[in-house]
């Protein structure tokens, strides 16, 4: 038993020298994961007279593999010259990034020689914090029905709008498509992305019934499929789910003989949560008390029976949660799931396969016939009893029911239920029944 502690605290070093090189070198961590879809070859000239509109779809937080993704966007519509414009379809609550990072990206589209434009869509999306920065980077600015944004002082020297012109709405507030609008803080309230393209001035339209259509070529781009896996990877809830499933399922694998798919499962969980917790603004002590939890859980999964190790192991697992993340939150919901996960299976499920694992003949149980213990409940002639702070389900014989706390002492075993009988009063001694029958 304590070998299989000791190999868990080398796995758990080896996890946290992992993260902390990872956070060491953001960089390389990321290399290749914000890949974009390669664009199509810049058509001839002569084939592009009405030119193209570039629609760049930018949904979740603003992490290293969205602001890549972006800024590659922005750089081959510049080295395309048949592109008129960039539209940002934007529905962000913030960054993750540095602020070094965002101003890159900000610089990058305010620079840009290809008009970058932002509609805010579609209905039910948001744009604030950090986020509210490409809005006041941009051209023009479209919020769609139902759509809000907050209201930040970038967005207001933007737009040249003063706090006093506000009115009732105060810095910081998040306003609809209709306040925005009034208050001259965006350009229009377009309901769909194919209605924002047609106003904006660098794209030629003509009149069809019921409206306008483009004349201008419309291509639509977004992550591809590695790059989404690794934007969603990188979500704050996804990341620490995904952080401590990957644990849970090595310490499981711990306890059985073997790699098998909890272990190789296990692995990819964990991996592909540390990318995301180095990808995001993560607290080291956060990461370390959830470390800490493991090791104190395994210590008393061992022994089948919560200890003081467990208690320590939930408070660690608690606290740590808590304070993972510096900056950027994670629902309730998300984290009763992973506490009321975390106690069930700790509790109840990883004692019940310690101790179905050492009851196979494989591992033999031959000493335990013989072995005192006491009653957790009364047995009569079904109950629990605890052999070496060990919890097990008992049998005894109708004639002799056995109360709780009582001495009990097993005689027998059949499948993961045990014989037992009282310490006085009982059969006799399994070793003189064995001894008459011979």
């Amino acid at each position: 038993m304590r070998g299989t502690v000791a190999r868990f605290a080398v796995a758990l070093a080896v996890t946290a020298i992992g993260v902390g090189f990872a956070s060491a070198n953001p960089a390389g961590a990321t290399t290749g994961a914000a890949a974009a879809p390669t664009a199509p070859a810049a058509p001839a000239q002569e084939d592009c007279a009405d030119g193209v509109v570039n629609v760049v779809e930018v949904d979740g937080l603003l992490d290293t593999v969205l602001a890549d993704f972006v800024d590659d966007e922005v750089a081959e519509a510049n080295g395309d010259g048949c592109v008129r414009a960039v539209v940002l379809q934007l529905d962000t609550g913030g960054a993750t990034v540095s602020e070094g990072r965002m101003d890159e990206l900000v610089a990058a589209i305010e620079t840009s020689e290809v008009p970058i434009d932002v509609w805010v869509g579609p209905s039910g999306s948001r744009v604030t914090e950090e986020g509210v920065r490409l809005l006041a980077a941009a051209e023009v600015v479209g919020v769609a029905p139902g759509s809000s944004i907050e209201v930040t002082p970038a967005l207001l020297d933007a737009q040249g709008v003063a706090p006093a012109d506000l009115g009732d709405v105060d810095v910081g507030d998040r306003i609809g498509h209709e306040r925005a609008v009034e208050l001259d803080l965006v350009d229009n309230d377009a309901p769909v992305v194919g209605e924002f393209v047609v106003g904006l001035p660098d794209v030629e339209s003509e009149a069809v019934e019921g409206g306008r259509q483009p004349l201008t070529e419309v291509r639509f781009a977004s992550l591809g499929i590695v790059g989404q896996l690794m934007h969603t990877v990188a979500s704050p809830p996804v990341a620490y789910l995904l952080f401590v499933i990957g644990l849970t399922l090595l310490l499981f694998e711990l306890y059985t003989a073997g790699v098998g798919v909890a272990g190789v499962t296990g692995a990819g969980f964990l991996l592909l949560g540390s990318y995301g917790l180095v990808a995001l603004p993560t607290r080291p002590i956060g990461v370390a008390l959830l470390l800490l939890a493991m090791f104190a859980y395994g210590v008393d999964v061992q022994t089948g029976v919560p200890r003081v190790w467990t208690g320590i192991g939930t408070v660690a697992f608690v606290v740590g949660s808590l304070v993972l993340y510096d900056g950027v939150s994670v629902s309730w919901v998300t984290l009763l799931i992973a506490f009321v996960g975390i106690t069930l299976t700790m509790l109840a499920g990883m004692p019940t396969m310690v101790r179905t694992r050492f009851s196979t003949p494989t591992i033999g149980r031959e000493w335990m016939v013989g072995e005192m213990g006491s009653a957790r409940t009364d047995v009569d002639p079904d109950g629990i009893v605890s052999i070496r702070d060990a919890p097990w389900r008992a049998r005894t014989n109708r004639a002799t029911p056995i109360r709780r706390d009582e001495a009990v002492r097993v005689v027998a075993i059949d499948g993961l239920v045990l014989e037992v009988e009282p310490e006085e009063g009982g059969a006799r001694d399994y070793r003189e029944r064995r001894t008459t029958a011979e």
